[in-house]
This record gives C-alpha cells, structure tokens and sequence, in this order.
C-alpha cells in the first residue's frame, strides 16, 4: 500500500469522529486507530491481597482430599489405574464390541484396559500393572476428570 494512501487515510480518520478504520487492498492491510482520550483503568496483574485472603480456604482444602484419599483407600486395596486426561470413559472400542476388561480379569502391563475419548481421538488406556482387574470405577460413557481412578488391579 502506497504511503500517501496511508497518510490520507490518517487525516480523513482525525478530520472525522471516526475511531478506527481498517483498509484491506489485495493482501496488504492497514488499521489505524485514533488514541484514546480515556484511559482505561490499569489491569492488576499482581494483586497481593487477594491471594492472601483465601489462604484459610487451601488450609481446609486438604482436609476434604484427605478425606477423599481415605475414602478411595477404604475401597481400593490394589494398583489404580487413573486417567490421564479429561474425556468421557468407554469400555469397549465401539457399542457392539466385548469390553476390554472385566472384573476378575487378569491384566499385565500394557494391556488395553479401556478408552478415554477426549476431542474426538480415541486414547487407548493401557495397564501399567500386573493383576486381577478388582473393580471398575466407571460408568461406560461417564465423563472422567484428569487424574480420575478408572480402575484397579491386584
């Protein structure tokens, strides 16, 4: 874009009440904005007392996990074998199929335990345990957190 394009575009944006104009010739574009005159009011960015007035709540925060441990712990005697992202949990590789795995089942390390479908790609969960399969936390088709016991093995 020719310069004298560009300074002609300027003075007609301040010779009018327009803000902002935007020109686009072929692949060239150009955008020129008029400054404000108000000045937005400053982003904090490190707000040091908001981070230190919810210190209490993540004091008790490891009280409901250790909660939670103690009660995975009461009902999971083996190996978990946790998901490793978000997505929704299926047993099998498609509705008509057997599943992977069933309860008594004995496992050994990498084998297909099940899927975690997460953005439409099918991540096969594999055993990094060897065992008998003890308990399947999961619903087929139950959306599962990062983190979340899929299964256990002994």
């Amino acid at each position: 874009m020719d310069i004298r394009k560009v300074k002609k575009l300027i003075e007609l944006l301040e010779s009018s009440d327009v803000a902002e104009i935007e020109i686009k010739e072929g692949e060239e574009a150009v955008r020129i904005s008029r400054a404000s005159k108000v000045t937005p009011p400053p982003i904090q960015y490190q707000s040091a007392p908001a981070p230190a007035a919810p210190a209490p709540a993540p004091a008790a925060a490891p009280v409901p996990a250790a909660a939670d441990a103690g009660k995975d712990s009461k009902k999971v005697r083996g190996n978990v074998v946790k998901s490793p992202m978000v997505g929704t949990f299926y047993r099998s590789p498609s509705p008509s199929s057997p599943a992977f795995v069933e309860v008594g089942q004995h496992v050994k390390v990498g084998d297909v335990i099940c899927i975690v479908e997460a953005m439409k790609m099918m991540n096969q969960i594999e055993s990094d345990h060897s065992g008998v399969v003890e308990a399947i936390l999961v619903q087929d088709g139950e959306p599962v957190e990062f983190d979340q016991a899929l299964v256990t093995i002994v």
